[in-house]
């Protein structure tokens, strides 16, 4: 070995020693829950994200604000088979009208 081959061998060794002198836990990746999907690489569906990004912007972040938009861009997103179909329920959409009125809601 060259003198700068053996200084990478070492340096080499040490690192490997020295996460196992401070005990710490290796680092194992896990995939998410729901697996996972595609990017929109040729963006099918940029024009229903973007509706919704502005729609958020302009609404102060407002999920609520901006649900059909949501759902339109998730809709688009499986069409194109950019995500896995889902149930709407499942994905936070009810089939049912919600009522958003804060004065009726009961806490």
């Amino acid at each position: 070995m060259n003198h700068v081959s053996e200084i990478k061998f070492i340096l080499k060794e040490l690192g490997k020693m020295s996460s196992l002198t401070f005990q710490q836990k290796p680092f194992f990746p896990s995939p998410p829950d729901k697996g996972s999907f595609p990017l929109d690489h040729d963006g099918e569906c940029k024009k229903q994200m973007l509706k919704y990004l502005l729609c958020l912007n302009q609404k102060d972040n407002s999920n609520a604000e901006c649900k059909s938009l949501s759902k339109d861009y998730l809709q688009c997103r499986m069409e194109k088979n950019l995500m896995a179909q889902e149930d709407w329920d499942k994905l936070g959409f009810s089939e049912k009208p919600e009522n958003n009125d804060p004065k009726t809601k009961r806490m």
